[in-house]
């Protein structure tokens, strides 16, 4: 058996954002593993540093640039590590995310509300708008963009910001997969349900009320998430653009 004949992503050039910790570190361990060159990117430098010295140590490819995705020089930074140091870009798990404040719409400023938007939504078109030239230039690739159950299957309170912006990147995935299917270059949106990661904090009493809105009644471990994107990103998933992919335990189909 050739060495590389299992490895789903062998040589390939995937940036990761978000992933100094929960699902992205996981799917930054996991497409490493799985053969490629990871260009990492989130906020805590110390993270990645350490991030990128274990893959290493697993005998992976890394590198990382930490930052601010809602800048979008940052973006372009990214990309620019991608081509540079690893010859080029073939995919992107777009999946940089925060909570941001937890209030009723009424009381929310407009300044939260910005900022809520700016991370999860906004912050994807700036990196959708130098991902896709270079993936272009690849000849074709796949872009993963993290959305939630949140403002898709399941309305919960205090949070119309963040369900607006996860609500809205199944639209922008929908209408880039419309416009570049026939450059060979997908585009989905990947649907976490609950999932054990410092953005769900560590209360006892909101993991068990999430945990209860699934049909699983348990939340998703980080990994669980990082493999339906390894999916999304790999030849296996070579027929399907423009879907919104839950992977929520069964949200979808229980009532709280």
């Amino acid at each position: 058996m050739h060495p590389h004949e299992n490895k789903r992503l062998q040589d390939r050039t995937i940036i990761v954002t978000g992933a100094s910790s929960g699902i992205g570190a996981a799917a930054a361990r996991l497409f490493a593993a799985e053969g490629a060159n990871v260009v990492l990117g989130a906020r805590r430098g110390d993270r990645l540093t350490a991030l990128v010295e274990a893959i290493a140590a697993d005998g992976g490819r890394a590198a990382a640039l930490a930052g601010d995705v809602r800048d979008e020089a940052y973006a372009a930074a990214l990309v620019a590590i991608a081509t540079e140091g690893f010859g080029g870009l073939d995919g992107a798990f777009n999946n940089a995310g925060v909570v941001g404040t937890l209030a009723p719409v009424e009381a929310l400023s407009m300044a939260e509300v910005e900022e809520t938007l700016a991370v999860n939504l906004t912050a994807a078109f700036a990196a959708a708008r130098h991902q896709i030239p270079a993936l272009r230039a690849r000849g074709a690739g796949a872009l993963v963009f993290t959305s939630s159950f949140v403002g898709h299957t399941t309305g919960l309170a205090g949070m119309g910001a963040y369900a607006a912006a996860k609500a809205g990147l199944v639209g922008l995935v929908r209408v880039l997969a419309a416009e570049h299917g026939a450059e060979g270059i997908r585009a989905n949106a990947l649907l976490p349900g609950g999932t054990r990661t410092a953005m769900a904090g560590d209360d006892p009493d909101v993991h068990a009320y999430v945990a209860g809105l699934h049909a699983l009644k348990r939340m998703a471990d980080p990994m669980e998430i990082a493999r339906a994107a390894l999916f999304l990103l790999s030849d296996d998933a070579s027929f399907v653009t423009g879907a919104a992919m839950m992977v929520d335990g069964g949200n979808s189909i229980t009532k709280a």
